[in-house]
């Protein structure tokens, strides 16, 4: 039980890797969950390149689907004591509108829902941790998010941009309201803004005009090493124990959006979330 274990979604490249990698360094036990069992093992060797005692494990769920989430989450649960930090990393852009298999626009299911519903089914693990901390990646984007409440799906007006934005904000929402509702107070949770990172997200699903502008833009972002540095320290720091509900930037407390600050729209999205991921009682009783 002495073993710190930190799963982190999305582990397989850009920030989530290379935050997996330094952890492990650090003594941490760490869980890759990714899409594709081929990239995390690719993922874990490289690892293991660079630290042979490292302890890597593996879990494979695609995030867009409430049902492989659950799936993954009894493996884990039956697998291990306990989870000391969960870190949502796992994020997604896509140019062109379409729903997952549970009727959800792919970009709030797999940037939103899923952190919610896997925090959510990890919180038993969580609490078994002495320090129990929860970091949420969000972005700056979340400046310029709405939550559409008529239509989270951007059905009528779906835009990547816009759908992207409005995901992040619901990242920082959903950070403050557990804050708010959460039972145990030693459980942190704390969303991040990592920065304009080069990482290819605007590239694996963009039309070609989107693709082309991200390659431009990321032309002056930070290496993914340089962007996991927040998410690393909020994960192991003894001096962030117990600093809870806030959103960082480079190492450091920042403020956010006023839409971010409103506990009617937290509120209003907490209800919403439940309702779109089938639950009944968020946290253990």
């Amino acid at each position: 039980m002495k073993e710190k274990i930190c799963l982190i979604t999305g582990a397989n490249s850009g920030i989530g890797f290379e935050t997996a990698k330094e952890l492990s360094q650090r003594g941490f036990r760490v869980i890759l969950l990714c899409r594709s069992a081929e990239k995390a093992k690719s993922a874990k060797k490289e690892i293991l390149k660079s630290n042979p005692d490292a302890g890597v494990d593996l879990a494979i769920a695609d995030l867009a689907s409430q049902k492989q989430i659950r799936n993954v989450a009894k493996e884990i649960a039956a697998s291990y004591p306990k989870v000391d930090v969960l870190i949502n990393n796992a994020g997604s852009w896509f140019s062109e509108f379409r729903l997952t298999e549970d009727g959800i626009e792919r970009q709030w299911a797999i940037n939103h829902l899923s952190p919610f519903l896997l925090t959510h089914l990890l919180l038993p693990l969580l609490l078994q941790a002495e320090d129990p901390r929860i970091i949420n990646l969000s972005s700056d984007s979340h400046f310029h998010g709405k939550i559409h409440f008529d239509d989270v799906n951007l059905k009528k007006k779906y835009h990547g941009l816009r759908a992207y934005a409005q995901s992040k904000l619901a990242n920082v929402l959903f950070t403050h309201e557990f804050e708010v509702r959460k039972t145990e107070k030693k459980l942190t949770i704390n969303a991040v803004q990592p920065g304009l990172v080069k990482t290819d997200i605007g590239l694996k699903h963009t039309f070609s005009l989107h693709g082309f502008f991200w390659k431009i833009r990321r032309l002056c972002g930070k290496s993914p090493k340089k962007g996991a540095e927040t998410s690393i320290y909020l994960a192991s720091s003894d001096q962030v124990k117990g600093i809870s509900g806030k959103y960082w930037d480079n190492c450091n407390i920042k403020s956010t959006s006023s839409s971010a600050d409103s506990s009617v729209n937290a509120a209003k999205l907490w209800d919403l979330s439940m309702d779109m991921c089938g639950i009944k009682t968020y946290f253990p009783q």
